[in-house]
């Protein structure tokens, strides 16, 4: 190793973001990003601005985190100002775009009802005319479809908007991130203006088993001046313990936190849902990126939420990635964006959707599609699915926030799939309002009941009790609940011992147990072994 190679440090977290805020899954495709610019960040910017002594207020009450505050003092209102002017002038096409949306679903609002949709075509905002479809459904009413894969090659996907920020994490603490933009002055942060997809950024997270020159990938990433100090801290002379595949007999299933389980055989490696934790030597022993093995051969996302597709973890395990596995979404739909598009244009070479029931055969086994009801608000969402997985002559569903909204369809799963081994599932039973997620993307605002009673919810005992007694697991894992102290950015569960969902969980457990199956509820970490 030459004295100018390197190792990058583990606890060194990338923060993907668009237009300096945190970038989720409606903030990389262009018909979406647009709505949250201006129905959201501009609206959050301009209230602090006006009046930041709200916002200061309103987060000394720990119920309001995750709510629509900023999480800056008072001192830094000039900031967020000029973030919000810069915002107005440089996002000015995708405000202008996201205002012609309003417009062409107000104009096929006052369509003649039934009659032929060619005339409204020369109505269409120009800024749309050539990247939408209008249509009718079954029952006469209008809607317009995007063509998606055009609205990637136009200028109204703006690469330009995207960065990330670089910083070291030296505990799990850190603060809640949808509803606070990352601000240049920020301390110890080292922003990069490249967009997502760049090659440089395989390059440095290769350098967490491989030692190089810091200075290449410094300047392929543009780091100079005093970044370039900063930016050399996130390196080290120490090398990391080498990485090692399950090679023991049977299935190894080890939890890493929430929806994300690492599925191993001798053959074949399987990683659900990674959200994962950085090593922050927080003193909570936890499976980490580093217990990862090299190469992972199969990443399965089972739906587009923060919480299951975060490109933090997902961009650092590019290279290493054999084969991306993602629902099919309604094609054109304006809330639900394809995940394989998002996925292709940020660099990820090998992704393939599958739908309910179609089978991807791997070594020893298979990944099968299977439906996945609820927890996104009674939208017409079709980019989410459970994964039936079998492997070494062994089933395993991983069923996520599946909720038993009818639980008649596990009786006809069942019948399709036969039993199954294990079951890990989600029951985060009493999840968020429908406009919490979704609310940027309504151009009629939900009335508060309406809004109230569409929760982002899973399953609760009841429901999940409906699919034990259909498909008949013999080991069934609660997972998904958001309770890992890593978690706190993305998620603000705020749990405590008598919390309804964990009250609920335990509920299923007890049923499980009762019943002569091994049921556990992993925190933290788990490993088990399926033989």
């Amino acid at each position: 190793m030459s004295s100018s190679a390197r190792y990058l440090k583990r606890n060194v977290a990338i923060e993907p973001l668009y237009n300096q805020w945190y970038a989720w899954w409606y903030l990389i495709p262009p018909t979406t990003a647009p709505l949250f610019v201006t129905h959201l960040h501009l609206k959050l910017m301009q209230s602090f601005v006006q009046s930041p002594e709200l916002h200061v207020s309103a987060l000394k009450d720990p119920a309001l985190r995750g709510g629509p505050y900023l999480n800056y003092g008072v001192e830094r209102a000039a900031e967020v100002k000029a973030l919000l002017e810069r915002t107005q002038t440089e996002q000015a096409p995708s405000i202008q775009l996201a205002r012609a949306i309003a417009d062409l679903e107000k104009l096929l609002a006052k369509a003649p009802p039934a009659m032929s949709l060619e005339g409204l075509y020369a109505q269409v905002p120009d800024i749309l005319r050539g990247y939408v479809e209008l249509t009718y459904d079954l029952n006469h009413r209008p809607a317009v479809r995007f063509i998606e894969p055009l609205m990637y090659r136009s200028p109204h996907y703006r690469e330009s908007s995207q960065s990330l920020a670089f910083r070291l994490l030296q505990g799990d603490a850190r603060p809640y991130v949808y509803s606070t933009p990352r601000l240049d002055s920020d301390e110890g942060t080292v922003h990069v203006h490249v967009p997502f997809r760049h090659e440089a950024l395989d390059t440095l997270f290769a350098m967490r088993e491989t030692p190089a020159p810091i200075e290449p990938v410094m300047e392929a990433l543009g780091i100079r001046n005093a970044d370039a100090e900063r930016f050399a801290a996130f390196f080290t002379t120490e090398a990391p313990q080498p990485r090692r595949r399950h090679e023991g007999p049977g299935v190894r299933m080890r939890y890493f936190g929430h929806a994300c389980v690492l599925l191993e055989s001798r053959e074949v490696s399987i990683l659900t849902d990674p959200v994962l934790s950085h090593d922050t030597n927080a003193g909570v022993p936890r499976f980490t990126e580093a217990d990862l093995p090299e190469r992972i051969d199969y990443v399965l996302i089972t739906h587009g939420h923060a919480d299951h597709l975060m490109l933090e973890t997902l961009l650092p395990l590019r290279r290493r990635i054999g084969t991306i596995v993602v629902p099919r979404s309604n094609s054109g739909a304006l809330a639900d964006p394809s995940l394989k598009l998002l996925l292709k244009h940020t660099g990820f070479p090998n992704v393939v959707e599958i739908d309910e029931f179609e089978t991807l055969d791997i070594p020893g086994g298979s990944i099968t599609g299977l439906p996945f009801l609820g927890e996104h608000g009674d939208l017409n969402i079709r980019a989410k699915t459970a994964h039936l997985v079998h492997l070494e002559g062994k089933s395993l569903l991983m069923a996520a926030d599946s909720n038993a909204i009818e639980p008649r369809l596990y009786e006809h799963i069942q019948r399709v799939v036969g039993d199954i081994d294990v079951l890990f599932l989600g029951m985060e039973s009493e999840g968020a309002p429908m406009s919490w997620m979704y609310g940027a993307l309504l151009t009629t605002p939900l009335p508060r009941k309406a809004d109230q009673s569409r929760r982002l919810n899973g399953s609760n005992a009841q429901r999940a009790i409906e699919i034990v007694n259909q498909l008949h697991p013999k080991q069934v894992y609660v997972y998904a609940m958001g309770r890992e102290p890593w978690l706190g950015h993305i998620m603000a569960m705020g749990y405590t011992e008598t919390s309804p969902q964990l009250i609920e969980a335990r509920k299923l457990l007890e049923h499980c147990r009762a019943h002569g199956i091994q049921a556990e509820m992993p925190f933290i970490r788990g490993e088990f072994l399926l033989g």
